[in-house]
């Protein structure tokens, strides 16, 4: 799923818990998504979902061994545990029937200007991919942004993770133009200006 760099170094309370409902192309069926802030009793959960996910766009293109190594899973819990001890950042759940199905991060970067946001991470389940999570989450974050004050948030993508680049290019993204990749780089740095098209 979408994903920005991975250093999940982000979190902390922001605005209250947000009902949002799965965009059109989810089932009809689909259960409606919670979008609330995350909390340390989610840490488990949090990085089972991350550790899955990115295991998932990963594979095949980082050994096998690196994204099953338990210990690589642990270095992950402990990143979010750090994130979510940090009072200048922002992490998000998705909950579906009482499951975190979805998880966002975001922060401004450090020495950025006052008006930009990261968005360091945005994971959802392999297992409901296209079910309207994501969009549900990157609705959120482009609200919290908005209240905020922010004019401009940023992210990196990887640059094989066409699923990701495509959800992104969806809700708005575009390259950064003042960031220009080198012939070798790995990510792809994106760009959305917070304008009220931006809250697809």
């Amino acid at each position: 799923m979408p994903q920005a760099p991975d250093t999940p170094e982000t979190t902390a309370p922001h605005p209250p818990a947000t009902p949002v409902t799965s965009d059109a192309s989810a089932a009809p069926t689909a259960s409606a998504t919670l979008v609330r802030d995350a909390t340390a009793a989610d840490l488990d959960a949090v990085a089972d979902l991350h550790t899955r996910a990115r295991a998932t766009y990963y594979r095949g293109r980082v050994p096998d061994a690196q994204l099953d190594d338990p210990a690589e899973r642990e270095r992950w819990r402990e990143g979010w545990g750090r994130a979510l001890a940090r009072a200048d950042a922002t992490v998000l759940c998705a909950e579906r029937d009482g499951a975190v199905v979805g998880v966002a991060s975001y922060r401004r970067e450090d020495g950025a200007p006052a008006d930009t946001v990261k968005l360091f991470q945005l994971h959802v389940d392999p297992e409901r991919w296209r079910d309207g999570i994501g969009t549900a989450l990157h609705r959120a974050c482009v609200a919290g942004w908005r209240a905020a004050g922010a004019s401009t948030a940023h992210l990196e993508v990887y640059w094989h993770n066409r699923r990701a680049r495509a959800f992104y290019t969806r809700h708005g993204w575009q390259p950064d133009a003042s960031r220009r990749p080198a012939p070798d780089a790995s990510h792809l740095d994106l760009v959305l200006p917070l304008s009220p098209a931006a809250a697809r």
